[in-house]
């Protein structure tokens, strides 16, 4: 069997019995055709062994030269990722072909979480001009990406009829085409009622560009929703007025949201749920970034840490009727 139908039989099968998203369904066949472009169209799948998923790998890890960046070894892994599901998929239908499992991944380290204090998201937000209705929009977006930890492929694909604003929540679908309940603070409910008050169009995205507001008139309104990369525009431009010198992205204020929970006791299940994680360790990534326990604990016994040493002496001593004898 040609590699190539293999793959075009694949991404068929994501999309009609697994109801995987386009998006999804256009990495894998990006990550597949790489394949292809290293071993030829006409490789067949039972030539697909260790060594040829070595060169192959050689050849991804030397990708990219002066002009282009080179792939990392995460991007790596994803193409690693894809070939061993499809070999899965093969083998689930009786193809002769490699045990997908004797494809191991590189180790990759760690990436370090980007969040926001909750001072800085505080400078974040006020750094929107609310006058105009543009502004309004944008104050909107970063109160609701914070309140909820939506990512930003949910945040585009909402709908005005999608929000419940007496109950605070709404549902969203996310990756793998899963549903979810998403709830809002009681802020981001305020901004969101004085964004949709400000509106003068009828279509029925809930964040639409500034030609909305020349009345435009559309069956879906489909020309007027803001794109993904438009919120990161307007994320990026907020952090720059509110003077934060870090990267900030949409994604930031997600992790900024799972890290506020967690500082605040929330427990680690509840937060998955609320994130959309498949895996539990996908959340795991944020007790690296707060631990209140582990850091009061600190505070009171490290031998530097004066104020918490003073305070311990400057309470009073219990009642002579609570003291242990002597």
């Amino acid at each position: 069997m040609l590699y190539s139908q293999a793959v075009v039989d694949y991404l068929e099968y994501l999309e009609i019995e697994k109801n995987r998203s386009q998006a999804t369904i256009a990495n894998y066949d990006s990550y597949l055709q790489r394949l292809t472009d290293f071993a030829g169209a006409e490789l067949e799948v039972g030539q697909i062994d260790l060594e040829l998923i070595r060169q192959w790998r050689l050849w991804l890890n030397r990708l990219g030269g002066r002009d282009s960046q080179q792939l990392s070894k995460a991007t790596q892994n994803y193409h690693l990722i894809a070939l061993r599901n499809l070999l899965k998929y093969l083998a689930q239908r009786g193809v002769d072909s490699l045990n997908h499992s004797q494809i191991e991944l590189a180790s990759v380290k760690r990436q370090q979480v980007n969040f926001l204090n909750l001072e800085e998201v505080e400078r974040l937000l006020a750094a929107c001009q609310t006058e105009e209705t543009s502004g309004l929009r944008d104050r909107t977006i970063l109160e609701l990406l914070f309140s909820s930890g939506l990512r930003v492929s949910e945040l585009v694909n909402l709908n005005r009829d999608q929000i419940n604003l007496k109950r605070r929540e709404f549902m969203v679908r996310g990756k793998g085409q899963k549903d979810r309940l998403v709830f809002i603070s009681d802020e981001a409910a305020v901004w969101l009622e004085k964004y949709l008050d400000r509106r003068t169009d009828n279509s029925p995205p809930l964040f639409v560009n500034n030609s909305a507001n020349r009345r435009s008139v559309s069956q879906d309104g489909h020309h007027l929703r803001l794109s993904a990369r438009s919120i990161q525009r307007i994320v990026q431009k907020a952090a720059l007025k509110a003077g934060i010198t870090k990267k900030v992205s949409p994604h930031t204020l997600r992790h900024s949201f799972a890290t506020n929970l967690l500082g605040n006791g929330a427990d680690l299940r509840s937060i998955q749920a609320m994130l959309g994680h498949a895996n539990i360790a996908t959340t795991q990534i944020y007790t690296h970034t707060t631990d209140p326990h582990l850091k009061s604990v600190h505070q009171r016994f490290h031998s530097k840490n004066e104020e918490a040493k003073k305070k311990e002496s400057a309470e009073p001593e219990p009642a002579d009727s609570l003291k242990k004898p002597a």
